[in-house]
């Protein structure tokens, strides 16, 4: 159910769309939306004063007036002629989490739009009716205009759709499912392209993902501590109990969990210290993790609110028109989420250089006759160009702006670009932890034969299931797919310490 006053917490948000219920408008999101509605007809009959997007144009042709009987007309032209997405299609589970949000600031009953709109877009959603949204074509303000123009299109049975993982012409579905065409009433359209749902979306499914990675980074970097028999010393709780940041205590006492019942662990070390890319694990990991933390805050107030413009207001007998769309503080902390994400990968590559490096009783690139045989030699180039390219991708996005609408709109966010070279950071960490799992296993199986964590020998058979010991040379990059895509179909809480 959509209750418009009940807020929405993050995590049972993502809980909701994991669990493919269907969605349905609430009674009071329903009443919402038909008093704001009423409330704007009976003003647009009877009030003389032009109202912004309503019965004006848009961006700098806000001072033209259009004639009541051509404002259903100007709401579906809006639509058509701001569909101007470039690039590669988004994925279908941000397309999705978009409708979600799309439905949910309408529900709230502040943007005037038809109850049968709002329901057409639930409809869209509950049939896995997903329309194609390009990656390209938005500032971030007036919010997400060409994205969310995509997403509106197919109400007027115009645009193609994901249906039944096909794309096919909107009009198809249509036919199929026995549903007309909408027609927009005023405001409609700019209700329906104004707002920030195509940040907020990515920005969701980030956050989610980025916990999910930050947990498989705890996991691989446990097993390489071992792998490259470091000292357990830097995660005494004694140490960050004097600098007491929540993500590093965390972070260490996770450390110290998995590595308890470790025999490597506890034995005797030859080494007085270790290079900081493990000595400070919880430092690097724990402002990753207070990072997103913070973030998820900001996402959390954004996916509770209403970023459409003008804004309706019944109880106060006002119509607004200010800047909610304006994507500043998603851009500002989506360049934030890509620049702590990238430090997990950059942490990572550094443990594979060190475990490949042929110290501390490991063959030089982790294969028996090197020389003969390369092993893991150029598997850390393939991570460290992705490190290196994730730095270019961390140049922040909201820090750039560009005029456009003839100078009315004269400052953006660029937030849309913040969301999707985040996302290309976020999947390029992804692969760069595969490669260091990979490299850890295999350290650890040439020590054998020594024993790590109970839970670390429980993920490295789970991977061999996957890729096996590298005796000699093979086509290497085909168990880093393989890798990846263990960390994807796995759970890293599947792996918790019986400490």
């Amino acid at each position: 159910m959509l209750d418009a006053l009940a807020p929405l917490p993050l995590g049972k948000l993502i809980r909701f769309l994991e669990s493919g219920k269907p969605l349905k408008i609430s009674a009071k999101a329903r009443q919402n939306i038909l008093k704001s509605r009423h409330f704007l007809d009976q003003k647009i009959k009877n009030s003389p004063t032009p109202i912004y997007g309503i019965n004006t144009g848009f961006g700098s042709l806000c001072n033209t007036e259009i004639e009541n009987e051509k404002l259903a007309d100007l709401q579906a032209n809006l639509v058509r002629s701001h569909a101007c997405g470039l690039g590669n299609p988004i994925p279908k589970e941000i397309v999705k989490l978009m409708l979600f949000l799309k439905i949910r600031s309408l529900s709230y009953g502040y943007s005037g739009v038809q109850l049968a709109t709002v329901q057409r877009l639930v409809d869209f959603y509950n049939h896995d009716i997903l329309p194609l949204v390009y990656e390209q074509g938005s500032l971030g303000a007036s919010g997400d205009l060409a994205p969310l123009a995509h997403l509106a299109l197919p109400l007027l049975g115009e645009g193609k759709v994901w249906y039944q993982n096909q794309i096919v012409d909107t009009e198809t579905v249509l036919a199929e499912k026995g549903w007309q065409p909408l027609a927009f009433g005023a405001k409609e359209g700019l209700a329906l392209i104004n707002g920030t749902q195509f940040m907020s979306a990515y920005m969701v499914w980030l956050v989610a993902y980025s916990k999910r990675l930050l947990q498989w980074a705890d996991l691989i970097s446990a097993l390489s501590l071992d792998a490259f028999d470091c000292r357990l010393e830097p995660f005494d709780a004694l140490t960050h109990h004097i600098r007491p940041h929540k993500g590093q205590i965390e972070t260490a006492q996770i450390i110290r969990h998995y590595l308890a019942q470790s025999p490597i662990a506890g034995q005797e070390k030859k080494a007085v210290q270790d290079p900081y890319s493990f000595r400070c694990i919880p430092q690097v990991h724990g402002a990753s993790k207070d990072a997103l933390a913070a973030i998820g805050r900001v996402i959390t107030t954004e996916i509770n609110a209403v970023t459409d413009n003008p804004n309706i207001f019944p109880d106060h007998d006002k119509i607004l028109s200010g800047g909610n769309f304006h994507g500043q503080t998603l851009a500002i902390h989506l360049d934030f989420l890509a620049i702590a994400l990238a430090e997990i990968a950059n942490i990572s590559e550094r443990r594979l250089y060190l475990l490949i490096s042929g110290q501390r009783g490991l063959p030089p690139f982790l294969v028996q006759n090197s020389g003969l045989h390369s092993g893991f030699m150029i598997a850390q180039y393939s991570a460290a160009s992705v490190v290196s390219q994730n730095k270019q991708l961390c140049t922040p996005a909201s820090i750039d702006s560009i005029v456009s609408s003839n100078g009315q709109e004269d400052h953006v966010s660029m937030g849309a670009n913040a969301a999707t070279k985040a996302y290309q950071v976020v999947r390029n960490v992804e692969k760069v932890l595969a490669i260091e799992l990979l490299a850890a296993a295999q350290a650890l199986d040439l020590r054998r034969p020594q024993q790590t964590a109970p839970v670390l020998e429980k993920l490295v058979a789970a991977l061999r299931a996957e890729v096996p010991f590298l005796e000699q040379d093979r086509f290497l990059g085909q168990d880093m797919q393989q890798a990846i895509a263990f960390l994807q179909k796995q759970n890293p809480k599947h792996y918790k310490s019986e400490a």
